[in-house]
């Protein structure tokens, strides 16, 4: 994966814009604070809050990555390996629960990706 790509600043928690600055202030998505994210980016200053209730879109996308995980996991697991549906529920649940942290800050990443076109060569 190209660190100027989009799907760079996503998986490894950078700005969109110049692929540099963190994002969120921790690093771990399964720290206390998993929600606290910088205001603007470290390195550029991009503006990682653009308006007030910016990120409520990045609902859609945690389910996107949800849904994504579930039906992935059910043909792996299920289709593929022929686990019992009822096992398979039993140990989903919990997973859901574990990679919320790890879905939320995926989604509001990708949402803000969306939106800000990439320029890694700048300097700050």
């Amino acid at each position: 994966m190209s660190a100027n790509s989009r799907l760079y600043s996503i998986v490894v928690n950078k700005c969109p814009r110049c692929h540099q600055g963190d994002f969120f202030i921790k690093k771990s998505a399964f720290s206390k604070d998993f929600d606290k994210m910088h205001e603007h980016c470290p390195h550029c200053g991009e503006n990682f809050m653009p308006e007030p209730g910016f990120y409520w879109a990045s609902m859609f996308v945690s389910y996107g990555f949800y849904t994504l995980y579930s039906l992935l996991t059910f043909f792996i697991f299920v289709q593929w390996l022929q686990v019992d549906l009822d096992y398979y529920l039993i140990g989903l649940i919990p997973t859901l629960i574990l990679l919320t942290p790890y879905f939320f800050r995926m989604a509001r990443r990708t949402w803000l990706t969306l939106f800000i076109a990439p320029r890694p060569q700048m300097k700050a």
